[in-house]
């Protein structure tokens, strides 16, 4: 049965797209069927992949605006194994247009039910905003993957985004559950760090990784190369810190 995971933090600079990147890329590399839809305006997960969002003919805006279908859009990229529904600027047009349409909230549930069973994983990466594109991938979603960035701000974001997934939850997908939380950017070397590991799990123990992701310079040079960290340095820290994450989610029953 395929997942399907929106990867979410209303907190922006958190980890959430080199998270969607490079698990979607090490999963595949496991063997898995995977599926990357790109909704944020700002295409990050795009060009992480090396696609050039500024010359794409059709983008995830046309699938949900239903002026293309998932064949029109979806690119093969440089990860075999991963498919991509991309965006660009476009994207952020489609809050507008989605105001006025039937079942606005569930565009992508729809498109997603005809197609979901080609995939093992579909991950969501979703804009670092609480809007109808976030409330899409959140009624689409099975589960919710949550990057926490080991810094002081991080719980703020935590407790405003466990509210919003409990709304969800109550009004718009009863199914919808946390996928988990992942520590992103960890500095050994920073007392800071541990405390606030220690502080998630004291809260969601039994809802966090094992797997931490550490502060890597290779993880944050790939996204320049438009490269997933295992096919840019694949004996650096971060890329193994992302083998064991898909690992890990591989091995989660649910």
């Amino acid at each position: 049965m395929s997942r399907i995971i929106a990867v979410a933090n209303q907190k922006g600079g958190v980890g959430k797209t080199t998270t969607n990147v490079n698990l979607s890329t090490c999963l595949a590399q496991a063997g898995k069927r995977v599926l990357v839809v790109d909704m944020d305006p700002q295409g990050n997960s795009t060009s992480g992949f090396g696609v050039d969002k500024y010359g794409l003919q059709k983008t995830v805006y046309d699938l949900l605006i239903g002026e293309a279908t998932l064949e029109d859009v979806i690119l093969p990229v440089c990860a075999d194994g991963v498919r991509l529904l991309p965006a660009n600027i476009n994207l952020s047009g489609a809050e507008i247009e989605l105001i006025t349409m039937p079942d606005r909230e569930y565009r992508l549930r729809e498109i997603f039910s005809r197609t979901r069973y080609m995939f093992d994983y579909i991950f969501i990466d979703c804009p670092p905003s609480l809007n109808l594109l976030t409330l899409n991938a959140l009624c689409a979603a099975d589960s919710v993957l949550i990057p926490i960035q080991c810094e002081y701000y991080a719980l703020e974001g935590l407790t405003q985004l466990m509210n919003t997934i409990a709304r969800v939850q109550r009004k718009l997908n009863p199914r919808l559950v946390i996928e988990g939380v992942v520590f992103t950017m960890y500095d050994s070397r920073t007392n800071l760090s541990s405390q606030v590991v220690e502080e998630v799990e004291k809260h969601l123990g039994s809802h966090t990784y094992r797997t931490i992701i550490p502060r890597n310079v290779r993880l944050s040079e790939a996204p320049s190369h438009g490269l997933p960290i295992t096919l840019y340095s694949a004996d650096s820290r971060g890329a193994e810190a992302y083998r064991l994450l898909a690992q890990e989610m591989i091995e989660k029953k649910h």
